[in-house]
């Protein structure tokens, strides 16, 4: 769902930063975060914004499978679909 990637690209933008600057609700959900240059601790942080936001459980063994805040949406979209 569109509203479920535009809620995501609204927490990316509140939540996170690079080197002092906020992403921004432009950021690709397609992108590795990690290779956006957000560092691990904020991830982990982010990971539980969105766990709350969306009401899902992420865990460490879960969150090496997912490349990307696209695949997230998706099986955020597929859970509630």
């Amino acid at each position: 769902m569109a509203a479920t990637a535009e809620r995501m690209k609204q927490l990316v933008a509140s939540n996170l930063e690079v080197d002092g600057k906020p992403l921004g609700p432009d950021f690709d959900l397609g992108a590795s975060l990690a290779d956006a240059g957000v560092s691990s601790m904020d991830i982990v942080a982010f990971a539980k914004v969105v766990a709350q936001e969306f009401s899902v459980e992420i865990t460490r063994e879960n969150c090496p499978t997912l490349n990307s805040l696209q695949e997230l949406v998706d099986a955020i979209d597929a859970r509630e679909g």
